[in-house]
């Protein structure tokens, strides 16, 4: 779905909006240029009128087909099967569901009935980061284990809606997409090649921040909002992301970063002092997963980590992956890259 088809959309529902046109200016600010929804853009479920039902059931009926797709990959990449899992992790915020995510994967790939789970429901953009962070935890109570990090998301359905007519909203419209993703954390891997290797952790919660980006449900569904605060939240939350990287005394030499839009990105080559250059700096990976993708959710930074294997940084060299959620949350992983 491109930008050019979003915005026409938009145009045709809401054709007398006061300043619409200025809240679409500010929309393509967003770099976006295409992005992927499960269903087309003129569907009940996206550009239409369904209730929150409708809605709720399409993002979940989507959302378990992609996840189970990203599973059977990331198994395959690893050269894992079902039953060589230890531990899944899912991350899926879009729909209300019981059982969650992980019930639903237990049984479409054949993992083990006693595999421990972690589901997460209301991580958000946070959702891949955190996943990573979890499975380190994991690893470290269960030395040995393989974990599976699974997040999916069907903003389409959850967010993309007409009842919504603020200047956010206009923004959300155009910088979220549809997408999962896939992880295994090992603490012996059995792939060959590259991979990240994960040396510490760090979660944050901004104090006071639980407005900045949050959820609203009600009878036409999902919908997301956000304050003037929520764009400065990575620069409220740096003096404590600096301290946690201090105490490594080693420089950074790359990030793995959620591409939640451009001021977040800018922000954080600015405050960690990496090369800010969207086409060949340091976050050049997240700026094309930007353009191309949207803002995946939670599947985000394991698009940009994917991407990040595309173009990997050199043998040992020092790097990070951060993710940030709803209301401000952050959960990063730091260590160095092996080939």
């Amino acid at each position: 779905m491109t930008t050019d088809e979003i915005c026409a959309d938009i145009r045709r529902a809401h054709p007398d909006l006061p300043r619409l046109e200025a809240f679409l200016r500010i929309a393509r600010a967003t770099t976006v240029e295409t992005r992927h929804f499960c269903r087309p853009l003129g569907a009940p479920t996206v550009a239409g009128n369904a209730l929150v039902e409708q809605r709720n059931r399409a993002a979940y009926e989507d959302a378990s087909v992609m996840a189970v797709e990203a599973a059977r990959r990331a198994l395959d990449a690893a050269r894992l099967r079902p039953e060589d899992i230890d531990c899944v992790i899912t991350s899926h915020t879009t729909s209300w569901t019981v059982p969650s995510l992980d019930l639903h994967l237990i049984a479409a790939l054949g993992l083990r009935p006693e595999i421990r789970r972690h589901p997460m429901s209301t991580t958000g953009c946070a959702g891949g980061a955190q996943g990573l962070l979890r499975a380190r935890d994991d690893i470290a109570a269960h030395p040995g284990a393989n974990v599976l990090v699974v997040t999916s998301e069907c903003l389409s359905a959850a967010t993309y809606n007409h009842a919504d007519t603020s200047r956010e909203s206009m923004v959300y419209k155009v910088l979220f997409g549809d997408g999962a993703a896939a992880a295994v954390v090992s603490a012996r891997p059995s792939w060959g090649g590259a991979s990240f290797v994960i040396e510490d952790a760090f979660e944050y919660a901004l104090p006071d921040s639980a407005d900045r980006y949050r959820g609203r449900l009600t009878g036409a569904g999902l919908h997301f909002d956000s304050t003037r605060a929520a764009t400065a939240a990575f620069n409220d939350c740096l003096p404590a992301i600096r301290k946690w990287l201090a105490a490594d005394g080693r420089p950074l030499d790359f990030a793995v970063v959620h591409p939640g839009g451009p001021r977040i990105l800018d922000d954080i080559a600015a405050g960690l002092q990496l090369d800010g250059d969207r086409a060949g700096g340091a976050l050049r990976t997240a700026w094309a997963s930007l353009a191309e993708n949207g803002n995946l959710g939670g599947s985000a930074v394991l698009d940009v980590l994917s991407r990040t294997f595309t173009e990997p940084p050199g043998h040992d060299e020092r790097g990070l992956i951060i993710g940030f959620g709803p209301g401000f949350v952050l959960a990063a992983v730091r260590g160095h890259w092996s080939n």
